[in-house]
């Protein structure tokens, strides 16, 4: 990773449509992106909604070599929403896809339109055990190891996918 580079997680979910392909195309389209020089994907898994409504998502998390500011990403990756016909028509509607950036370097914030580290990363298996799958000893200011959060979401389905997005 390059001095002005920083290492960003960004949860992937999808459950309207064909959320595999979805996930395939966003993460595609963040490999191509010119401001991330590196990424790496975890496996998918089949999750239950929490606190949402419709079918079961398909989740990842991708950790990305990027540049950018957590604003700029966060502009990124709301843009490739946008190019899936992501629509918002109520908190926890079903989606065709969903991009959060979970975390950016140690970069914090708490703003109307980003809260770093996102708030609910350690309540949610479908974020946990793809994001310990990349990086088993991490460790968030305020959550310690996030792998102690584990067993607290342990009744939140989860199933691990035989595809990958790569």
């Amino acid at each position: 990773m390059s001095l002005r580079s920083r290492l960003a997680y960004v949860g992937l979910g999808a459950n309207l449509g064909d959320p595999l392909a979805a996930l395939r195309s966003a993460a595609q389209a963040l490999a191509s992106h010119p401001a991330v020089a590196a990424w790496q994907a975890s496996p998918l898994y089949r999750t239950a909604p929490v606190d949402a409504d419709g079918p079961a998502f398909v989740n990842a998390v991708v950790a990305l070599d990027t540049p950018l500011a957590p604003e700029a990403l966060l502009e990124v990756l709301q843009a490739i929403e946008q190019v899936h016909g992501r629509e918002r028509p109520y908190r926890h509607a079903p989606r065709t896809l969903d991009l959060d950036l979970l975390l950016h370097g140690e970069a914090r914030r708490d703003t109307p339109t980003l809260t770093l580290p996102h708030p609910r990363l350690h309540q949610r298996a479908f974020v946990l055990r793809p994001l310990l799958d990349l990086a088993p000893g991490l460790t968030v200011e305020g959550l310690g190891p996030l792998s102690d959060w584990l067993p607290t979401v342990a009744d939140q389905a989860i199933e691990p996918l035989a595809e990958r997005l790569h």
